[in-house]
């Protein structure tokens, strides 16, 4: 968490408004409602998501934000929380970074319908203060991230997915939304400028980084230790997988398949899996992939000043390829 703590240090004032800030933006009359939000907020990650907000708007602003910055954040975070909120229905999860989640102490019903407050606070929020800039650039990201996830489960079922198609699943589902953060800090303090539409992809580059950091984790790198198979067993098509089923043999490739269809909860058909990716490239392949949108993010930020944020930007951008979870 240093690395955070560092990354945090030029923002941490506006971090700590933020979150009084985003905590009045979910008030409601409702009591049962207030008990809900009040522990989605106790048990908050890292806050990278208003982070790059924060970030973005200073370093374009000479380190100066407004409230438009704020109401941005909290939009992104309302809507980011609706979203996981959702999510952990959909997947029938229990837990959440640890703790219980949401639709595991209240059910379903009250979840799904706390995620829809939170994402009508998160419309509202912008559409109360004329900010339909900032709404246009955060309802795009939800259309997409949708869209990402259902083209996830359609491709999913067939097991055909080429490099082009992950990059676009990945791009929608996880990249879209640091794209918006980004976009919305550029857009906050420099709406109708160049530098909103180069944020977005500064900040879509990083996401892409990030995803396939992601996948990398399920074959347990050298540094996290045990592989996980997760993916695997969910018969995710992960960068790692899809290159090797690309470049082997018309034989191994039925057998990946035959694996990952109807022998992914065997634990030692697993491993086979994981090992054969390993041999033929696949992580490195993966690997060289995301350096390189690392690579191509850091160059996007070489045409501004340097200044504490952009250190903070550049530092961040490392920690998304260099994590350890």
């Amino acid at each position: 968490m240093k690395i955070v703590s560092q990354i945090k240090e030029p923002i941490n004032m506006e971090m700590e408004l933020f979150e009084k800030k985003f905590y009045e933006s979910m008030s409601s009359k409702v009591a049962l409602l207030n008990r809900i939000t009040y522990y989605i907020v106790n048990r908050k990650g890292k806050q990278m998501r208003p982070m790059f907000v924060f970030l973005t708007a200073k370093l374009l602003n000479n380190g100066e934000v407004n409230e438009r910055t704020y109401r941005g954040a909290s939009v992104i975070e309302l809507i980011h929380t609706a979203t996981l909120v959702h999510d952990d229905v959909v997947d029938d999860s229990n837990k959440r970074r640890g703790f219980f989640s949401v639709n595991a102490l209240w059910k379903n019903k009250i979840a799904v319908l706390v995620g829809d407050y939170l994402l009508s606070k998160g419309l509202l929020l912008s559409i109360d203060n004329g900010d339909f800039d900032l709404l246009r650039i955060i309802s795009v990201a939800v259309r997409e991230m949708s869209e990402g996830e259902l083209l996830q489960i359609e491709k999913a079922r067939r097991l055909d997915i080429t490099e082009e198609i992950y990059y676009e699943i990945i791009r929608q589902k996880t990249a879209t939304l640091i794209a918006a953060c980004c976009s919305l800090g550029a857009c906050s303090v420099k709406p109708d400028s160049e530098d909103v539409e180069t944020f977005r992809k500064f900040g879509e580059l990083i996401g892409m980084a990030f995803q396939i950091k992601d996948d990398l984790f399920d074959y347990g790198e050298e540094r996290i230790g045990k592989p996980t198979g997760i993916d695997i067993k969910e018969q995710k098509m992960t960068l790692p997988l899809i290159f090797v089923l690309n470049h082997c043999s018309k034989a191994d490739r039925k057998w990946l398949i035959n694996s990952v269809k109807n022998h992914n909860k065997d634990k030692k058909r697993v491993k086979q899996v994981i090992a054969f990716v390993k041999e033929n490239g696949g992580l490195d392949y993966a690997v060289k992939k995301m350096l390189a949108y690392k690579e191509e993010a850091l160059a996007l930020l070489e045409t501004y000043p340097d200044s504490d944020y952009k250190n903070s930007l550049i530092l961040m951008v490392n920690y998304v390829v260099d994590r350890k979870k």
